[in-house]
């Protein structure tokens, strides 16, 4: 008899009644999911703490650099049309390494091209990788959650925090050792990929069929507009903490380049440890609370962030922004997969197309704002997506 899974939370009602791998193969998949979870985070990290380099290389004001996210963000969004379908074609199994491939090889040219000519092309389609990406490990995850009855989309996020403490840390490292930001992008890039691609060998072989038709592609409407209106809000702000954290700490508060990468990690670490405790507060406390609490937490912590312009009150901020969105996307992604008639890839791109614009927004909103007035001002926009998020979580997460 094997042992179950130590970080598997029981869900309150929730049956097994779905044909299932046996446990083996299902504790098998929860640790490449991890896994996979874990390197799409350290890209992220890498990407986060080297805007930067990116900034630096091609010589952009706050406007242009805002152009660049643009492009990254459209390609998400862009992705989020075909992923359902290319997903509900070829599987999970072998769309994750497709993607983990073409991101990785991004990854490791951003610092190569010869211009803006080439780069916003190549951002478009690094972008539309993690897209496709992030939606097959999320498909993934809710199938497992739903064959073993177990909460742990909140455990497989903390793996992407993880991850993107563990690429920001790394990043500031190796920019003390004097490593060059082209080597190290290509080196993480390139290692990324081929961590992917061998941890999706452990995935499951196919996903539970039912008896009623699934659309692999939904027009965000109804509870999975709410839905995804609130995930615009949350990956809003997780967004722009993710683009603009650093250059802020570096910028505004004159923090080095190598210790303002450390609040990147701070901020990831804290929504790491927040989100591998949410599938026990998930299984014991009402949804809505955990999503509206987060929020205003968020929200007054960030508040005091861009009031203070301390270092070290940054750096505790940023843990406390990260603690408040870390169930936000775990809970809202789990709710879209259980609205009836479409399949779990076509549930989480619908609402992603909606959150991912979140992503699309927010670079060029913050470079906007920080052009006109300051960085320290268009960080402000986190608070407003946090406070919005927190005013509309009811609705969504009833129980």
């Amino acid at each position: 008899m094997t042992n179950p899974d130590p970080i598997a939370v029981p869900l309150p009602g929730c049956t097994t009644d779905d044909p299932a791998p046996g446990a083996r193969a299902l504790r098998r998949a929860r640790w490449a999911t991890r896994g996979l979870f874990a390197s799409l985070g350290v890209l992220a990290g890498a990407w986060g703490a080297h805007i930067p380099s990116v900034q630096a290389k091609y010589q952009l004001d706050p406007a242009m650099l805002s152009t660049v996210l643009l492009a990254a963000a459209c390609g998400a969004l862009l992705s989020l049309f075909f992923a359902g379908r290319l997903i509900g074609r070829i599987g999970v199994r072998r769309a994750a390494p497709l993607a983990a491939l073409v991101m990785g090889s991004m990854l490791a040219l951003a610092l190569t091209w010869p211009g803006l000519a080439l780069l916003l092309p190549a951002m478009v389609v690094f972008g539309a990788a993690m897209s496709l990406f992030d939606v097959a490990i999320n498909a993934e995850g809710t199938a497992l959650e739903s064959l073993s009855g177990r909460a742990v989309m909140s455990n497989l996020h903390g793996m992407f925090s993880v991850g993107g403490m563990a690429g920001a840390a790394l990043v500031a490292a190796l920019l003390r050792a004097g490593v060059a930001p082209l080597a190290q992008l290509a080196g993480i890039g390139l290692f990324v990929a081929a961590l992917a691609v061998a941890a999706s060998r452990g995935m499951l072989d196919a996903h539970p069929h039912d008896d009623e038709p699934k659309a692999h592609f939904a027009w965000p409407r109804g509870l999975l507009l709410l839905i995804g209106l609130l995930i615009f809000a949350g990956m809003t702000a997780e967004g722009v903490m993710y683009d603009w954290c650093v250059l802020y700490l570096k910028q505004e508060v004159g923090m080095p380049q190598a210790q303002a990468a450390l609040g990147y990690a701070t901020f990831s670490a804290a929504m790491a440890l927040a989100r591998f405790g949410a599938d026990a507060l998930r299984a014991r406390y009402p949804e809505r609370w955990l999503l509206s609490g987060g929020a205003l937490l968020s929200a007054l912590a960030m508040a005091v962030v861009l009031l203070s312009g301390h270092p070290g009150v940054s750096l505790v901020g940023y843990a406390l922004v990260g603690a408040g969105l870390a169930p936000v996307v775990p809970i809202l992604y789990n709710a879209a997969t259980k609205v009836p008639g479409t399949s779990r890839a076509a549930a989480i791109a619908s609402v992603s197309s909606i959150g991912y614009a979140g992503f699309m927004i927010g670079p060029p909103l913050i470079g906007s704002i920080a052009q006109v007035a300051s960085l320290t001002a268009a960080m402000a926009v986190v608070v407003v997506a946090a406070v919005l998020l927190a005013l509309g979580a009811r609705r969504a997460a009833p129980n």
